[in-house]
């Protein structure tokens, strides 16, 4: 486990470089309570470095190279909400957005752990909410236009940034201006609601509360534009997911862009030459740089 531990560190530490690391609260983070929780970095079942037992909040900025956009991203590693892939759904998507001209910020959001809080359900999207509202006011500093802040996210996290895009907050700065959803979770299927009573709620979730998470139900004019990813193979996250998402956003007349790839599974992050998939992150920044 050491040596293991010691590649992840390794394996972080290589991209390293002008990027700074923020405390996303000050104090105790709202819906905490004190935990033993300790945080690590571990491989998981996936192969990929995940960060494990996160309690406290953190968003790594990456500055903008060479010419800048005016646009920034804050990203949202997928994990299940047990885990979060902050290297291949984090700093690889936030290095390659970076040097593209695009302002990046990896949010390491708080995991919804009922030993960490009383409200767990509420933890991750209140965190997403205050790195929006974190990021636009660091705007002026990083030479990017503060109604041009997305939000995106893989898996779980992408469930996330579509909560985030379609539960609007009555605080106009929390929400994001357009969304990257990548093999993302939208619908409330029964194995959907399943999931999320298991890892969010840590109990049997109220009608309201399922009628609030049938989040594609929920698009209306003010939910953002989005990019959509997806690949027919993924056996973990159906493409229907993203199908109905895209056809909620176009009868409201949003603008949304979809890439769907033959192959690729579930979680292939950054992607790969072998399947096409490596294609995304270009596809992405050109979408983010015409909004």
């Amino acid at each position: 486990m050491k040596s293991v531990f010691t590649l992840v560190l390794i394996i972080v530490a290589s991209f390293s470089g002008a990027e700074e690391t923020i405390d996303l609260w000050q104090g105790e983070a709202p819906y905490s309570k004190p935990n033993s929780l300790e945080e690590y970095i571990e491989v998981s079942s996936y192969g990929v470095p995940c960060a494990f037992n996160v309690t406290q909040a953190t968003l790594t900025v990456h500055p903008a190279q060479g010419e800048d956009s005016g646009k920034a991203m804050i990203i949202l590693p997928g994990g299940g909400y047990t885990e979060e892939s902050i290297v291949a759904e984090g700093q690889e998507i936030a290095v390659s957005l970076s040097a593209q001209g695009i302002t990046a910020a990896v949010l390491k959001y708080r995991l919804p752990f009922k030993e960490a809080s009383d409200q767990p359900h509420l933890v991750p999207i209140t965190d997403a909410r205050r790195a929006i509202s974190l990021m636009k006011s660091m705007a002026e500093d990083h030479g990017f236009d503060p109604s041009k802040v997305g939000i995106m996210g893989f898996s779980a996290g992408g469930h996330l940034a579509t909560a985030t895009s379609v539960l609007i907050s009555e605080k106009e700065d929390e929400n994001p201006n357009f969304s990257a959803l990548i093999y993302a979770v939208t619908n409330i299927e029964p194995e959907n609601q399943k999931w999320l009573e298991e890892t969010l709620f840590h109990r049997p979730m109220t009608a309201e509360e399922k009628r609030q998470y049938s989040l594609v139900d929920n698009v209306t004019k003010a939910t953002p534009p989005a990019f959509l990813l997806h690949a027919y193979d993924d056996h973990e996250v159906p493409i229907n997911e993203s199908i109905v998402y895209a056809e909620a956003l176009t009868a409201v007349g949003q603008d949304v862009e979809v890439h769907f790839f033959a192959e690729g599974g579930h979680g292939f992050g950054p992607g790969r030459t072998e399947d096409g998939t490596s294609q995304w992150l270009g596809l992405l920044a050109d979408w983010i740089k015409r909004q």
